[in-house]
């Protein structure tokens, strides 16, 4: 893996759309894919987790949910940064997984 890789459910409309939006819109230099699409043994990551919610993978380093959304903000361009580190902090980020679920 040459870079990070934020894994969705391609199988969801929602998630899907989502997906669409980040490509276009939030520059991360991050490989946006379906999980279903990806080999998911070599990026080290069990399919009832790709499942369960959305991965950010790079090496040594995996984050799921709202908190891989934190850090694909956080690495995004300068306008997004806030919105990652906000979404980062333990108040935000316990009331943002209820949400996410």
């Amino acid at each position: 893996m040459t870079k990070p890789v934020f894994l969705y459910d391609g199988d969801c409309a929602f998630c899907t759309l989502c997906a669409d939006f980040l490509e276009r819109r939030v520059r991360t230099g991050a490989e946006v894919k379906p999980w279903q699409w990806d080999d998911l043994d070599a990026l080290g990551i069990e399919q009832q987790a790709a499942e369960d919610a959305v991965q950010w993978i790079e090496p040594g380093f995996v984050k799921a949910g709202p908190d891989a959304i934190a850090v694909l903000l956080r690495r995004a361009q300068w306008y997004w940064k806030p919105l990652g580190w906000i979404a980062s902090l333990k108040p935000v980020s316990w009331v943002l997984w209820p949400i996410y679920r």
